[in-house]
């Protein structure tokens, strides 16, 4: 697992944002700030959608549906994580191949008509200003010794690689934003990372959810 991310002199002030985003309807997939998220797209709306946010502000909104509904346009949760195309690639059969960072989380004010196939949202970056100037020092965060032990052990039970004991040199806060992109958490604890506007609440949520798989992994294991 790589280091997580500083901030990038290219992306947006905090009163840049844009006032429209398009939106990413995936379940299980978050891109939290400073974080990277590959993507490889090929449905030709999303492909649209990249187009036009290359053209414009390179920026994307991710946004998980809500489960269990049938309705068109899919339903989807009321605040998401919004990422910056920083890697482009296109492939010879048609998709695109992209990362993107993580800037900025949101609140969902409303929803726009769609264009060329993809939706838009107006968001509301104010609740989450946090993501740009959020500095938690030396404030402890978590138990950090039961964190990294229910780190390893969920790595573990995932077989997943990673050397926890360089994970335990980084920052908690910005280690804490990237573990909720990239580990393969249920799509309602994602949710409640996303959810969670402060830094101790992230790193305390995030431990709960790590516990519980390996509670859960170990009560399967029983029967």
């Amino acid at each position: 697992m790589e280091e997580p991310l500083a901030r990038s002199s290219f992306f947006p002030a905090f009163e840049q944002l844009p006032r429209t985003l398009p939106i990413f309807p995936l379940e299980g997939v978050v891109v939290m700030p400073e974080a990277e998220l590959p993507l490889n797209i090929f449905e030709p709306r999303y492909l649209h959608m990249v187009e036009d946010a290359l053209a414009i502000h390179r920026m994307i909104g991710m946004v998980q549906p809500l489960t269990g509904s049938t309705r068109e346009p899919l339903p989807v949760y009321s605040i998401g994580s919004a990422g910056r195309i920083t890697a482009y690639r296109e492939t010879d059969d048609g998709r695109i191949l992209l990362t993107l960072t993580g800037v900025c989380r949101f609140d969902i004010r409303e929803e726009l008509a769609s264009i060329r196939g993809y939706r838009r949202v107006v968001p509301d970056w104010n609740r989450f200003r946090g993501d740009y100037d959020e500095d938690t020092g030396d404030q402890p965060l978590v138990d950090q010794a039961r964190f990294f032990r229910a780190l390893a052990r969920f790595l573990k039970a995932r077989d997943l690689e990673a050397d926890v004991r360089a994970l335990q040199q980084l920052p908690l806060g910005p280690l804490v934003s990237r573990l909720a992109t990239v580990l393969p958490l249920d799509p309602a604890e994602k949710q409640a990372l996303v959810e969670a506007v402060e830094a101790r609440a992230r790193a305390q949520a995030l431990l709960a959810a790590l516990e519980l798989s390996i509670e859960d992994a170990s009560s399967a294991g029983r029967h």
